[in-house]
């Protein structure tokens, strides 16, 4: 897993991938939704979705609240999804993504995404500031 809040991997696993020329596929890239900007307080799932035990009650509390955090930076012209994915794709380390995709405007999206590049260094610097080490919680069964 490797997105805006989970970072840690850069720490060790991306360094050791480089010295020993490994592929990364970063998943999970919009924290289970978190990173589409399109959760709130009131998200709900159907019955047997894994996200009703991902996002307790807590969880997607604070989830919501740093996505919201994180709003302040998406650009006008661009999607918290987008700016999501090209922070991944911005680092040299990573050489694949594989987003969720659950309609074919998210396929034609992720692909623009793509296509547009890295993001500045001044936005990945303060994207960087959003890093979430944050303390598994129990999955309900």
């Amino acid at each position: 897993m490797y997105n805006i809040f989970d970072q840690a991997p850069e720490d060790v696993l991306f360094p050791v991938c480089r010295e020993l020329n490994v592929a990364v596929i970063a998943r999970v890239p919009f924290d289970e939704g978190t990173l589409t900007g399109t959760l709130t307080l009131e998200s709900r799932w159907p019955e047997g979705d894994f996200r009703n035990g991902y996002f307790t009650p807590e969880n997607l509390r604070e989830s919501v609240r740093r996505a919201e955090a994180l709003r302040r930076l998406v650009p006008p012209e661009m999607t918290m999804a987008e700016m999501a994915l090209r922070f991944i794709l911005s680092n040299p380390d990573v050489s694949v993504v594989i987003p969720g995709m659950r309609k074919v405007r998210h396929v034609i999206a992720n692909m623009a995404a793509s296509d547009a590049g890295p993001l500045p260094p001044d936005m990945l610097s303060k994207l960087r500031a959003h890093r979430w080490d944050r303390k598994p919680a129990m999955i309900a069964d």
